[in-house]
This record gives C-alpha cells, structure tokens and sequence, in this order.
C-alpha cells in the first residue's frame, strides 16, 4: 500500500521467546521438519507469519493433525482419517476418534488455584476453585444422569454470567448430552423460539441478575418458558439474588446447592466421535429466525487450542470478555480453561459510573487479558474516563475487541487513554466458527486500525464481485477450505439446505462470511461492516464503518447509524445530552463526510435519534431498519427480542416517518 498507517506497539524480544506460537513452530521444526521460526524482529516475522499460515492451509490436514499432537488431544480410539470429505458443507474430522472437551478443561486444572471467578455490580464476588469446580461437575453430572439424562439429550440454560453455568455446561459435555444456553437478559418469547425445536430435558436457570442498580427477577419468565415447552420434564433453579429457592411450577423444581451437594464422586466422560454435538449456538436472530448452529466436541477443542497460539492463553493469566451466556463470546471465555487460564464473569452494567466496571475489575482482580467491544471503546472514548490514569493497569497485557470494526480513533485511544505498552488484539469471526477468522498474533505488530493476520488453519480471502481473490481491494470475506468448528449441521436442518442458502448461495463450494473486507499486502486485515450494508455511492462501495469513522469523531456525536434507501444516504446520529441536530450541525457533519471521503458520500438526510438500536452483540440494526424503510413489515424485518434496546429501534422508525414518503420517491 501507497501509504501504512502507524505501528502502535510492537512485541518485545521475551513476549516473542516465550509466545505459544513460537513454541508450536519450534516443536513443528523438530517434529515434523516444518522449519519456519520466527525472528525477535516483528517486522521481519510479518513474512515468515504469512509463510507459517499458507503453509496451515495449503496442507491443512496435517496443520489439524499437528494441533492433535502438540496439545496431545486425549482420545479413546485412533481415528482413522483427518479429512473426508473436503467439501463445505459436510466435511467430518479425525473420523473415527472418541473424545470428551470437558475431560481436556479438568486436564489442564491447577488443583487449588481459582478456575472461575464471578462479580457482580453490587459487590459481591464469588469463585471456584479447580477442585470446587471438579467436585460440583462430578456431582451435576452424576445428578443429570439420574434423572434420565443421557447422550444425545439437550439441557437448556437460562442463566446470568454466574459461575455455575460453566458448571453446568461441563457436566452436560461430560455426559455427552448437548448444551443450549441463553443469556437471561434474553425475553421469554426468545427462549422459547430457541428451545421449541431443541425440546431440551432439563432446564437450569438463574433466580435473578443485576444490571444497572435494579435487580431483574427470572421466575416469572421461567415459569412462561417451562409452560410452553413441554420437553422440559424439571427445573433446577440457582440460587443467585435470594437466599433460597421459592419457584413452585407444576414440574419438579430443584435447588441448584442440592443437586451438587455430593463429594467424592469421580467424574467419568462419554468418549464422544469428533463430530458428535457439544452444544448448540444461536445467531443474532435479528432479521430472521436465529440459526441453531450445532457445534462438535472435536471441532471446538482443536479450534479453541489453536486460539490460544494467537491469544496467548498461560495458566498464569486472569480473563474476562465483555459478553452474556447469548453470545458465542462467552463459549470463547470458557475455552481459555483448557490452558488452564483463569476466567472471569461480570454480572452487570460495563458502563455503569461512567465506564469504571472493568477497569476496576482490572486492578482489583489483576486481570491480565481483557476482552471488550469495539461499540464500548467507541462509547467510552465520547466519556472522561481515562483508565490509565485512574486504575493500575499494570498486571494489563492484552485488550481484545469484537462485535464490530474497531475504528483507528479505537486504537488511538486505547494507546492514549489506557495504556501504551499493551498488545491491543481486535478479533472477527462469528457464532458460525464460535472462533474467529481474523485477529490478533503475538509476533506481529500491531498497525492502526488493521487486525494482525489471518489466523492459522482458516483458509480466508476476499473477492471482488466477479469472485476472483483480490489484496489491498475491498470485497467479501471468504474462507475456502473447511475449519473443524464450522457447524456440523443447524439443528432440523441435515440436508444442509439452511445451511447452504446461508453461506454458499454466492460463491458455490466457497463460504462466504457477509464482511467487507481487505487484506493488506502485509497480511493485516481491515473490516469495514457487514457486506449487505455497505453503501454503494456511484458505482463505488464503501462500508459503513467509513462513515462511522467521520461521524463519530464529532464531539457532539455520541453514536450513528448510516443506510442507504434508493439511492440516497440516510444518517441517523444520536447526540450528547442536550445538543439539538441544528442546519449549522448538519453541515459540519457534511463537510467532515465530504473532506474525508469524497463528495459521493455527503448524507441526503441526517436525522436525530435517541440513542442507536443495536442486536444483543452490540451491532447496529442497519439491514433490519433498511428493510422496514423499504416496507417491510416490522415484524418480519426484525425480531424485537434479539434486539438490545428496543425502545431506541421503535423511536428510529418514528423519526423517519416525516421523511418516508420523500426518501422512496425514484
């Protein structure tokens, strides 16, 4: 490229030295006579990471068969193929094998060192050690298989970030039956479109969970759950807000604290084929169904071992992401216990006085890794906080983002206003991959705004609208070769037909991923929104964080949203407190757009709004709002209980009935 942008950091020689990565590449020289080292320059190993990565995906079978051996997958029989077939969708792995994930998470366990950590915005902390955590999952386990749960049974979750559904997620893995977990903040209605067609056996859930100074009580809502889906033969309740457990239904219902009451019990694992069912993830369901993405107990063990070559994950480090049991972030969380890492919940408002929440939580706990959105740093940015300044971030190495596109005023501010010498890591995948595609490399530097690499063993590319792979061009995020985590199946769904029209209706036999996107020619990576929201301005495309980038740099901008609707650009922009949209704002928000990215991309309508309608993951609701625009029905063009704020989604549609009639004028 004509012109790089700013190296923020760069890794020192001992970060490099001592770097899961360059332990696997020098065990993959001795082992395998692969010999790719790195260098304690970042710069020079930016060439030797790309050779590293296409070596991963030009042999990709023995890239997972060298993930299998270096982490020492336990398994229960040999498997007798890596790959077959090769084709997407439908292709199977290490066929043959029978292993457990949740036997991997107690192998990596540091017996009288805390596992899970939880805290809440009130105050109260709670923990687990490895040997609570054993003890309460040997006894859920044996618990769940009592009452009839077996193999192939689903149990659902309707939890809270408490420590006990990692509990229960690992007693349901070890088992063999499947988990379906989602988040408490999530309506009713949600759940039970999400638990209809899954038909789980027993259900866990949280009493009540905190969030800004109010408590929400669930038992309402798990008695409208349970009432609908009569799959569901008992309720085992945790005892989070209250003392004791008060539910009456007309099912069994049973204290979380008596289920795992028993010591001494040892924990046994159903030995489980690579490609049998772990649990079951849904998307964002904003604008159609959720799909229930069925991922594998081989897929997602050797995806979350190769995430900790790029994440860096030691049994020594202390990590939180910003996420709810909904989001696939949350699965990504708990992964990092098969390094033995200790994780970290935080019950409540992250932006509650004024963004303090994790900072807090950073020097309190010493938290080393810290998981964030890109809509929260943004968010923050337009605040006083200065964590660096306030907190001791000193035991702070790694800050990673997702959700959306980091912007370089992101970056910028990280570096300014947090810390300087911290390894800012921006990841993007998705539920799909419950992993990500793109992020961070703890050998590489980091440059403003650009994600470092793609990551190894994810055959990514972009292609321009003719499907030929371009570099320093933008086009649709694509992978070309299959990942063990890419879902087996959607649930109902074996035929793949769902699965097909969701990822391969573009580019046959290619996946395409719906991001717009650039690979530089040093492998970094810049994503600038989704694919079916990019704005297309005289044959021209751009993504929508472009705009963003302008827009919200504007001190009296707090947030904004940006569609296009017949040919015209529409920009909605929520303000600071008191500020009113005037002619003399408009303009300066046109000039900005006009002096920074041309004349083709001044607004045809800027319009004020309360605050912007994002989903439960912290994206903006740019198609679900372009569709009602061009006259859907609201009802088919979102799903109102997957979206985060609901009242700021219904004040937008007010907002743009003045203009509706003008703005579908031809």
């Amino acid at each position: 490229m004509s012109t790089q942008p700013k190296i923020l950091w760069r890794p020192s020689e001992d970060v490099i030295k001592n770097s899961n990565l360059v332990k696997y590449s020098r065990w993959l020289c001795e082992v395998h006579n692969v010999c790719i080292e790195f260098t304690e320059d970042p710069l020079k190993n930016v060439s030797i990471y790309d050779r590293l990565w296409r070596w991963s995906v030009d042999n990709l079978e023995l890239f997972w068969e060298t993930i299998w051996q270096f982490f020492g997958i336990i398994s229960h029989s040999p498997y007798d193929k890596v790959l077959e077939p090769k084709t997407m969708p439908g292709a199977r792995w290490f066929i043959g094998a029978r292993l457990n994930y949740a036997e991997h998470v107690f192998r990596a366990a540091r017996w009288g060192e805390e596992a899970v950590v939880y805290v809440r915005e009130d105050g109260v902390r709670r923990s687990l050690t490895w040997d609570q955590l054993y003890r309460q999952v040997s006894s859920l386990a044996h618990w769940l298989r009592s009452v009839g749960v077996g193999k192939g049974d689903r149990v659902g979750a309707y939890v809270s970030q408490v420590p006990e559904a990692i509990v229960a997620l690992l007693a349901t893995a070890s088992i063999g039956a499947i988990w379906v977990g989602v988040g408490a903040e999530l309506a009713p209605r949600a759940v039970i479109d999400r638990f209809s067609a899954l038909q789980p056996k027993v259900l866990i859930a949280v009493d009540a969970y905190p969030y800004r100074g109010r408590v929400f009580d669930k038992y309402g809502d798990v008695e409208q759950i349970v009432n609908s889906v009569p799959s569901i033969e008992r309720v085992v309740v945790i005892p989070n807000m209250r003392g004791s457990v008060e539910l009456k239904l007309n099912k069994p219902v049973h204290d979380w604290n008596e289920v795992t009451k028993q010591r001494g019990l040892r924990l046994t694992y159903e030995p489980m084929e690579t490609n049998d069912p772990l649990w079951v993830l849904f998307t964002s369901g904003t604008t159609g169904i959720p799909k229930p993405v069925v991922h594998s107990h081989g897929g997602v063990l050797l995806e979350a071992y190769k995430v900790g070559l790029h994440m860096d994950y030691k049994p020594t480090d202390k990590f939180t992401w910003y996420t709810t049991p909904s989001w696939m972030m949350w699965n990504f969380t708990v992964d990092a216990l098969l390094y033995g890492t200790t994780v970290l919940f935080y019950d409540g408002d992250p932006t509650a006085r004024n963004f303090e929440p994790f900072w807090e939580i950073t020097e309190k706990e010493g938290l080393t890794i810290l998981g964030l959105s890109a809509p929260y740093i943004h968010a923050a940015m337009k605040s006083t906080i200065e964590p660096g300044r306030q907190f001791n971030l000193k035991t702070l190495r790694e800050i990673g983002s997702t959700a959306a596109p980091l912007s370089p005023q992101g970056f910028e501010w990280v570096y300014a206003k947090v810390k300087e010498d911290v390894w800012l890591a921006p990841i993007s995948g998705g539920t799909d991959v419950v992993s990500a595609f793109v992020g961070g490399c703890p050998v590489l530097p980091v440059w403003e705004g650009e994600m470092q690499c793609r990551w190894l063993g994810a055959a990514v590319n972009v292609y321009n609208e003719e499907g030929k792979p371009v570099t320093n061009e933008v086009g649709e995020l694509v992978l070309e070769k299959p990942m063990p985590s890419m879902p087996i199946y959607f649930w109902g769904d074996k035929d793949y037909t769902w699965y097909r029209e969701s990822y391969f209706s573009m580019f046959p036999g290619v996946w395409r991923h719906g991001d717009w996107t650039m690979i530089t020619d040093r492998g970094t990576v810049i994503i600038t929104g989704r694919s079916d929201s990019t704005i297309k301005r005289r044959g021209i495309r751009i993504g929508t964080l472009d705009i963003y980038k302008v827009v919200e740099s504007l001190p009296e901008v707090t947030g904004s949203l940006a569609i296009e609707v017949k040919n015209k650009l529409i920009l909605l922009v929520a303000l600071k407190p008191g500020l009113q949209l005037t002619e003399e704002l408009k303009r300066k928000i046109n000039d900005a757009l006009r002096s920074q990215l041309g004349p083709y991309y001044i607004a045809d309508y800027i319009i004020q709004v309360p605050d912007i309608p994002m989903t439960r993951n912290y994206k903006k609701l740019e198609v679900p709002i372009r569709k009602v625009l061009m006259g859907w029905p609201v009802d088919k063009a979102v799903n109102i209980n997957a979206v985060l704020n609901p009242e700021a989604f219904y004040a937008v549609l007010e907002a743009l009935k003045p203009y509706l009639e003008e703005i579908m004028k031809e």
